[in-house]
């Protein structure tokens, strides 16, 4: 039998003990314990809360109280010796299949035969697969080695009990949570209409090499510095300024095949999602139509194109496309499943691939950008994307944005901390306010309206004339 920890003990006999109003934080602090000796399999601390695993199951089956419940199932979630009789209770108590769906995926055991990896968030049951995305994961996981995988299991583990965490301490200490829900969903197999470089050009006078800096010549399917003779691929209204034609491997076209689905599932399901983790938006305080108005009523450009930085599967680049033009508008991302999406949705706005970090445009070339939901994104490059931005802007064009802060509960920052993402691989990093402010005064910006419900920033910005 494993040595128990006399405090963990006394800690599990006062969660059983106490008033039901002070039960659900006392299951988040048993919880946090256990995660504290992360790595001993049966620790002293793992071992006394276990010993009470029945208690556990007998309040939670009792309890109106949803804090309390999300906080019993954020605990319960930690004795994957005991996933049997957990779901047995789970199963039949009314929970959120979203949370239930995390719940099994705790509580289960790595099978090395038959991996599956990276597809945790926001719930498991969220990825629903077709045939092209299952031949990518395979294909994915099949190149790791048992160390990586075994690796990448932990930490989808701990990105599900954060997520169980998180939500359950939001709970506790404010009260009910909303349903996540999206108003934008595209279809899953939504294809982009056959475009070349024409639907580009109109832009032409903007853009830059991304090797030399030198002006693109757009006709037919290609884009060519005039400089140094570099040539970059067009597809269906996408220019990929990641690699240049003839580099060896380059396959544009097998590029825009990888995973079409990648946009519907980040709209019905990533984004709502991360949305009421990274803004503490539990109880729907922002909604979809919050940040329309806001859009609307501060991109205010001057002349040239309007970028759409970060665009992602495209729903914010629907409302510039309406409040600026359609004509007006380019959307960039680095990833092109979003691209892929974001074309079909929006047949009328071409899209580039390329990262924010050397934006391919000229200097004072575009008349506003937005960045919306992005920036937290890429955390490193986050100062050299608002200095490029700065770069790119004409004199009195905007920069208007919406990203997240860290929230000023060290609780609900360890449990944000805990979810793993691309570009996150040590944990989901969030700004300060006051670096976001620096790093916009730094490139020369000028803040002109700023907002801050729950832990959003939303800024819009202007490079002053003169």
């Amino acid at each position: 039998m494993p040595t128990t920890n006399p405090a963990a003990a006394a800690l599990a006999a006062a969660l059983i003990e106490a008033e039901d109003a002070g039960k659900g934080e006392l299951a988040i602090l048993l919880g946090l314990a256990i995660e504290a000796e992360e790595g001993q399999a049966a620790g002293p601390v793992t071992a006394a809360a276990r010993a009470r695993v029945d208690d556990y199951l007998s309040i939670w089956r009792e309890t109106a109280d949803e804090a309390l419940s999300l906080a019993l199932l954020y605990l319960l979630a930690h004795f994957p010796q005991d996933r049997d009789r957990v779901l047995d209770t789970a199963t039949a108590l009314p929970l959120d299949p979203e949370d239930l769906s995390r719940l099994r995926r705790a509580l289960a055991e790595l099978d090395q035969d038959n991996p599956d990896i990276g597809r945790v968030f926001p719930h498991p049951a969220a990825w629903e697969r077709d045939d092209a995305a299952r031949r990518f994961d395979q294909a994915r996981i099949s190149a790791l080695g048992a160390e990586k995988i075994a690796g990448l299991w932990r930490e989808d583990t701990e990105t599900v009990l954060g997520h169980l965490g998180v939500k359950a301490r939001w709970a506790v200490r404010n009260g009910p949570v909303v349903p996540a829900s999206s108003d934008s969903v595209p279809d899953r197999d939504v294809e982009p209409p056959a475009a070349g470089a024409e639907l580009l050009a109109q832009h032409a006078a903007a853009f830059r090499c991304p090797g030399c800096g030198g002006s693109l010549r757009l006709a037919d399917n290609l884009a060519k510095c005039a400089a140094c003779s570099n040539a970059y691929p067009v597809e269906k209204g996408i220019l990929d300024l990641t690699a240049r034609v003839g580099e060896t491997g380059d396959d544009f076209l097998l590029k825009l095949a990888q995973v079409p689905s990648m946009g519907h599932y980040y709209e019905a399901h990533a984004r709502p999602n991360f949305v009421r983790l990274c803004g503490s938006n539990w109880a729907g305080q922002v909604l979809p139509s919050d940040e329309d108005d806001y859009i609307a009523s501060h991109v205010r450009p001057v002349d040239g194109p309007v970028l759409d930085l970060a665009a992602g599967a495209g729903r914010w680049t629907e409302v510039l496309a309406k409040t600026v033009g359609a004509e007006r508008v380019i959307a960039l991302d680095l990833l092109l499943p979003m691209l892929v999406t974001l074309r079909g949705r929006l047949p009328e706005v071409p899209a580039v691939l390329a990262s924010a970090a050397t934006l391919p445009f000229g200097d004072a070339t575009l008349g506003a950008v937005l960045c919306w939901n992005a920036l937290q994104a890429f955390p490193a490059d986050a100062p050299t994307a608002i200095a490029e931005v700065a770069r790119c802007l004409r004199p009195g064009g905007t920069f208007t944005l919406l990203t997240f802060r860290n929230s000023d509960d060290p609780v609900y920052r360890y449990f944000a901390r805990r979810h793993r993402f691309p570009a996150h691989n040590d944990g989901l990093t969030l700004f300060d306010r006051d670096e976001l402010v620096g790093w916009l005064t730094e490139a020369g910006l000028e803040i002109r309206d700023e907002a801050s419900p729950g832990t959003f920033v939303i800024i819009n910005a202007v490079r002053p004339a003169g």
